[in-house]
């Protein structure tokens, strides 16, 4: 498998043995029939044969077998959903046979829900170009698709259709169930046991949707680092916005990095406290800051002032020491990006790690649901807001959410707390996203009761006017606490009377992953976002 990257706008399939699986069919027999030495492919020999009898004659041999063969194939197992998932995402596709059309058409009719219509080019024998091992065909349909060919993948599961791409400069991928003939010599970019495994090849060549890495994704890259130093006591996975580093006997180091990538007022602001607010959900206390700047081509250096003051300004009320970093002005961002690199202590006792939950655990919210998107709405957008109907009181309300979009105060109140196993600061993805997050890195499911979710009645209208679901929407503000039973009430006592809301939506259940999520009525589904909710807005 290559190792580099890679774009795919279209896929091209070759089609028996790839797409569908013909007929029983005795290939030694034909060759027989019509005088084929068997180390010859038929349709070279038949074009080698010295006069037309010979072969009008050998090919309607040849054609009669292919048409049996399709009257009884059947789709290979993922055909379908491979076809339509590739639909989905406005990739190119074709097929580039060796066989007639006809053939081609007659196989497809044993398909449930596919026809000649949903590809936009096939190559069959009756095109006038070489199609395999030739490149020829292969570039007459890149052509056709207007796709550049090394970005064109070819799926093929012989020789001749590896070649063909190879010959035509694409990227190539072997179909392989262990039954292709001297198959370990076919050297292909890639290799696949079946069309589920194509389908996450092509899932790499795609563009990714804006917002965080998808959860399975990232797990998938993580598998590949290897992590051998002993003294790396939280390592990088699903769910874990920290690193913990043992520094000595007694104090742990934690690291945290992140960017600020959808606001574009106060990001110096979001930059501080989103960092601090990771590093607050390990217990630990947010101390050294270092921070990369990139700015658009044409700022003013007021504007570059401007949010450099407001990181060391916010990081001063916080007690954090901006410790310096880099600034630049590039044309690879068409707003200001700041990447935050944050680094706390913590005593070895106190370390909170999400790794101790246990059933029965109480699952705590604090404040509400998506504050932070609450807030990046409400000054991003908020002319739109006017337009739909929203007051400027209730707007400017929402511009103010900006104040609340840290969750020190009550981390470091959970953090005293004995029976505390895991703190999770909800970000991109909102709720939905943080709490699968949040069973992911402790390893138990949870169980949620929908109806104890407190959504503020100014983010509820925001997404009932712009058709978003709070959900699924950014949520920096919000702390997740999960705690012994025992304490639970305790503690939600101790991070009231610091005037903060907090709420007891769920408790942990038995070792795995996920959410079960029920309302008064019974179980209901839990949401699942590709990507947070605002970038439908941007």
């Amino acid at each position: 498998m290559i190792d580099r990257s890679y774009v795919i706008k279209a896929v091209l399939f070759d089609f028996d043995g790839t797409l569908s699986k013909p007929g029983t069919l005795d290939f030694p027999r034909l060759k027989k029939d019509i005088g084929c030495p068997p180390d010859v492919p038929v349709l070279e020999f038949i074009d080698s044969l010295p006069t037309r009898f010979q072969r009008e004659t050998s090919l309607s041999v040849l054609e009669q077998f292919e048409m049996e063969g399709a009257v009884h194939s059947e789709p290979n197992p993922g055909a379908e959903d491979l076809i339509a998932y590739l639909r989905s995402k406005g990739i190119g596709m074709g097929i580039i046979t060796r066989n007639r059309l006809s053939c081609i058409e007659r196989a497809l009719q044993n398909f449930n829900a596919l026809d000649i219509s949903d590809f936009d080019v096939v190559v069959s024998r009756e095109t006038p170009v070489d199609i395999k091992p030739s490149g020829q065909g292969i570039l007459l349909a890149a052509r056709t698709l207007n796709v550049d060919i090394k970005k064109v993948l070819m799926v093929g599961d012989y020789i001749f259709d590896i070649q063909a791409g190879q010959a035509a400069g694409c990227i190539t991928a072997l179909l392989d169930d262990g039954t292709v003939s001297g198959s370990p010599k076919i050297h292909s970019d890639f290799r696949a046991s079946d069309l589920e495994e194509i389908k996450n090849i092509i899932r790499l060549g795609l563009p990714l949707p804006m917002g965080k890495l998808p959860n399975d994704l990232l797990e998938k890259f993580l598998r590949r680092f290897n992590f051998h130093d002993p003294s790396v006591l939280i390592r990088a996975g699903v769910g874990e916005d920290t690193t913990a580093v043992d520094i000595d006997e007694e104090e742990i180091l934690v690291i945290k990095s992140d960017p600020i990538t959808f606001a574009t007022d106060h990001v110096g602001h979001y930059a501080v406290l989103v960092n601090a607010n990771d590093i607050a959900t390990s217990g630990a206390t947010p101390r050294w800051l270092l921070t990369t700047l990139l700015f658009p081509s044409g700022v003013v250096p007021s504007a570059v002032r401007k949010i450099m003051h407001e990181l060391e300004s916010v990081s001063r009320k916080w007690n954090i020491s901006l410790c310096g970093g880099h600034t630049e002005i590039t044309d690879a961002v068409t707003r200001p990006v700041i990447i935050g690199m944050l680094a706390g202590t913590v005593a070895k006792r106190d370390l909170v790690d999400k790794r101790n939950i246990q059933p029965g655990d109480s699952v705590l919210l604090t404040k509400a649901v998506a504050v932070e998107g609450t807030a990046i709405i409400a000054r991003e957008f908020g002319d739109r807001l006017a337009t739909l109907g929203m007051s400027k009181t209730e707007i400017e309300t929402c511009r103010q959410f900006l104040s609340s979009i840290g969750i020190l105060e009550e981390a470091k109140i959970a953090g005293s707390f004995k029976g505390v196993s895991g703190m999770h600061d909800i970000t991109e993805g909102g709720l939905a996203t943080a709490l699968l997050e949040l069973s992911i890195a402790g390893e138990h499911r949870i169980r949620v009761e929908m109806d104890r979710i407190p959504v503020f009645p100014q983010t509820r209208k925001i997404c009932r006017l712009l058709q978003i679901d709070p959900m699924g929407l950014i949520g920096s503000g919000s702390l997740l606490i999960s705690c012994r039973g025992n304490i639970a009430e305790p503690l939600m006592a101790g991070i009231r009377d610091a005037g903060i809301d907090v709420t007891r939506i769920g408790e942990v259940i038995d070792p795995g992953r996920g959410i079960d999520a029920v309302d008064p009525e019974g179980p209901v589904p839990w949401p699942s976002f590709e990507v947070d909710e605002i970038t439908r807005l941007f």
